[in-house]
């Protein structure tokens, strides 16, 4: 249970007030980690609004789900620690981790008119920022595709945040040449992402992707492709010299 590109945005203070104050209520949050280390950053906040609104928040979610998600095995000793001065400790009987997925308080209402509308990747344009970062988290494989290009870090980061990214999108996210450096870092930084070989290749062609992320990857490549990037125009001189300095040193080692 480490920390996601969304969870990262907030610990580094990148986010604006309003969509902190969104998730001072609870919302934004897919996953039940997520949302309780948001909340307890926020108590921190310089908006007093938002610090007050996090703690109401907190006291809303029952105690027993509470219970049950610090009885989990991969919960951070922090959070143990800070629920255990309010009083509130782990379950004796842990639970079955997949319950807690999903949010421990669901602080959004209803679907209204104007979210069903607006679910096509047409309307996307229409959105604002709130509903185009929930549509980032909870929406269509169609609007994580065009979301990966938003302009917006965070809509990004939250893109790679949501519970519904899988492995071949990640991929295809890898490829693309018209999504920021930052998009291609997270990818490249994280560990489950890079067990995926089409994943490493795909960063490692992609001419947008940083030279050093792409340098290191590098190694992990099969002689094929490597010897397919020794010729590849597309990607920068230095990446094709190392890719072919590489063949001919493993050459020489099997000689």
């Amino acid at each position: 249970m480490g920390p996601t590109p969304l969870l990262d945005f907030f610990k580094r203070g990148e986010v604006e007030r309003d969509v902190r104050l969104q998730a001072a209520q609870g919302t934004l949050a897919p996953r039940a980690h997520e949302q309780l280390a948001i909340l307890v950053l926020l108590l921190e906040d310089t908006d007093r609004e938002i610090r007050d609104t996090a703690d109401d928040t907190l006291n809303k979610i029952p105690v027993e789900a509470l219970q049950g998600f610090l009885a989990r095995s991969d919960v951070p000793v922090d959070l143990r620690e800070f629920f255990g001065d309010r009083g509130i400790f782990p379950a004796e009987i842990p639970p079955i981790e997949v319950e807690f997925d999903d949010p421990l308080i669901d602080a959004e209402g209803p679907e209204d008119d104007d979210d069903e509308r607006q679910s096509g990747t047409q309307d996307l344009a229409a959105m604002n920022f709130p509903q185009r970062l929930k549509a980032a988290m909870k929406g269509t494989r169609e609007q994580r595709a065009i979301l990966i290009r938003d302009p917006n870090k965070m809509i990004c980061a939250s893109v790679l945040s949501s519970p519904k990214v899988s492995a071949p999108e990640v991929e295809s996210f890898a490829r693309m040449q018209n999504v920021s450096e930052d998009v291609l870092r997270i990818i490249g930084s994280n560990r489950g992402w890079l067990k995926s070989y089409g994943v490493i290749v795909a960063l490692v062609k992609n001419p947008k992707t940083p030279l050093s992320l792409s340098m290191n990857l590098m190694s992990r490549l099969q002689d094929r492709d490597l010897a397919k990037l020794g010729v590849d125009r597309n990607v920068p001189e230095a990446l094709r010299i190392s890719a072919r300095k590489k063949i001919v040193a493993g050459a020489s080692g099997k000689g």
